[in-house]
């Protein structure tokens, strides 16, 4: 059996109790070495077999699998943060199933989680914005023209941008491009959740200096949009005037 994990945002008590108990059983593990913070490897046993697949191709990857599964050992497959969210996952779970080697998924804390947190923000502000957009910038693997950041920044939405650290530059011409204001409020948290968790607070005009002066070059979320910013409408669900399922209004 193999379990992917997600490993959470970081912080190693973040992992859940469900991804914790499955690194204490396992006989084998793979870990994203990186981007998982190491330290969650303490939940592993003695004798646990570990490999780091920042090292290694999907092809070898399958190789351990392949060779733990004949000896009727469990495998986890530590993922960072969680596994949906430009994870891969999707072509070992493809491959897994030509095999015939049974597999479960096991959901993490998203980095875009982390973020909020070490931010005390909420992306959902009233009057701000209800949707976020999670995207990255374009650069050595390429993304569909529809979801170019100039398309999605039409919306001026929450948006949360992995892997784009390294493209501020193209990022924030994107951005203005495609209509955020130049004023529009921006955060760059560094390793959201871990240690050395640094934020940058600055605007779309001012994103790539802060990012180039500060030498952040990977490993840091992007969230670009009004919910950085001040303003915003108190939520009509907690308001004395608004009637609800389990209140009625002035109550």
């Amino acid at each position: 059996m193999v379990h992917f994990v997600g490993a959470g945002s970081g912080a190693a008590d973040l992992i859940t109790v469900r991804g914790a108990r499955l690194l204490e059983e396992a006989d084998v593990v793979i870990y994203a070495g990186s981007l998982v913070n190491p330290d969650v490897l303490r939940y592993t046993r003695p004798g646990c077999e570990i490999h780091n697949s920042a090292e290694m191709t999907l092809e070898q990857v399958l190789e351990v699998v392949q060779a733990a599964e004949a000896a009727g050992k469990t495998t986890v497959r530590l993922h960072t943060g969680d596994s949906s969210i430009y994870g891969a996952v999707r072509e070992q779970f493809d491959e897994l199933e030509k095999l015939g080697i049974g597999y479960d998924v096991c959901p993490g804390v998203s980095a875009f989680c982390g973020a909020a947190a070490a931010l005390r923000a909420e992306y959902t502000l009233p009057d701000v914005s209800q949707t976020v957009i999670i995207t990255r910038t374009a650069g050595r693997t390429a993304v569909p023209e529809r979801e170019s950041i100039r398309s999605l920044a039409a919306h001026q939405s929450t948006m949360v941008l992995f892997l784009s650290t390294s493209l501020t530059e193209k990022l924030q011409a994107e951005l203005l491009e495609g209509g955020y204001p130049g004023s529009t409020p921006v955060a760059v948290v560094y390793k959201a959740t871990w240690p050395d968790e640094k934020i940058f607070r600055c605007t779309v005009d001012t994103l790539h200096s802060t990012v180039t002066e500060n030498g952040l070059t990977k490993t840091s979320l992007i969230i670009v949009g009004g919910c950085m910013g001040e303003q915003y409408t108190r939520s009509r669900l907690y308001a004395p005037e608004f009637s609800t399922e389990f209140r009625k209004a002035g109550k």
